[in-house]
């Protein structure tokens, strides 16, 4: 049996959700997970594994949070 990292799952999403920000620009939760169709949990896993590693910022619009890579 292969084992699956912490690295595989949430690295991998990490780097999709980096890659739409990148493409895109400042995005929702909702947009991100249109523009990667993956889930809301697995954008959240992402997000938090960005974050932790300084590279997003985050923003209120309105009631939206909106996130966007750091330079």
């Amino acid at each position: 049996m292969t084992e699956i990292t912490v690295d595989a799952i949430f690295g991998l999403k990490a780097g999709i959700v980096w890659e739409a920000l990148n493409h895109n620009g400042p995005s929702t939760v909702g947009e991100l997970m249109k523009a990667t169709k993956l889930s809301r949990e697995e954008i959240y896993g992402a997000l938090g594994w960005l974050g932790r590693e300084d590279k997003i910022s985050v923003l209120m619009r309105g009631r939206a949070r909106v996130f966007s890579l750091l330079p």
